[in-house]
């Protein structure tokens, strides 16, 4: 089996889903006792959380590479981010490690293709929906994404902040959501990306009408096949 690094706490909510499910993938495929190899550095999301706002992509940067870094030093075989917006940066980040990097958005990219859907939502981070790096991996597998208007990019943006990143799971704001899948489900959406690690908290498939895409267990997911490869 290999040696996973998982770069966590952005948010430390969403780093135990990954825990649960890497161990969860393992133990289905191999049986018994058996669970990952898993080592989890996990970042002050604050001080990312910060930079991001005050657009210092290159802070944010230097703590994803000192993460990664250390992770290698004690024996990963593989990187993952455990956030989607992090992935702003990933393809840099690659280019500093000696091991792969498993992205995210390339392995939901795959998960969609294998439904075999063309156009889908995005909803995540103003950073995930608003810029590219999420969506070009998309394209390159011929897919298509569709986001909030700025009303709905505010409404998500806020409710993670004030809501999703410190575990707090409401009703109101889960209806406040599939409102806006609604929205996009009218403008063709065939399906939706879950594309912040905290909405899945909030959003199951079961309060869907199309499929969704939840990034977290499609990442952990990816990372298990890579273990056991």
């Amino acid at each position: 089996m290999k040696k996973l690094g998982l770069v966590g706490g952005i948010s430390w909510v969403s780093t135990t889903d990954y825990y649960r499910y890497i161990n969860e993938g393992i133990n289905a495929k191999l049986g018994g006792l058996n669970y990952a190899e898993c080592i989890i550095y996990s970042v002050n999301f604050q001080e990312i959380h910060n930079n991001n706002l005050a657009d210092n992509w290159e802070g944010t940067f230097l703590i994803l590479s000192q993460a990664c870094d250390s992770l290698q030093k004690a024996g990963a075989e593989a990187i993952l981010l455990g956030a989607n917006t992090m992935h702003l940066l990933a393809d840099r980040v690659a280019q500093v490690i000696d091991v792969p990097l498993i992205h995210v958005a390339v392995a939901t990219a795959e998960a969609i293709r294998a439904k075999g859907l063309k156009k889908v939502a995005l909803l995540g981070t103003k950073f995930t929906m608003e810029r590219d790096f999420f969506k070009n991996k998309l394209e390159e597998k011929g897919i298509g994404a569709i986001i909030p208007d700025e009303e709905g990019r505010n409404y998500i943006a806020q409710k993670l902040e004030a809501e999703l990143y410190k575990g707090i799971v409401t009703e109101e704001t889960r209806a406040g959501f599939l409102k806006i899948i609604d929205q996009l489900i009218a403008q063709g959406a065939e399906g939706v990306i879950l594309g912040c690690t905290e909405i899945p908290l909030l959003i199951k498939q079961e309060h869907l009408t199309i499929p969704g895409f939840d990034t977290t267990k499609i990442h952990s997911d990816a990372a298990v096949a890579f273990a056991l490869s």
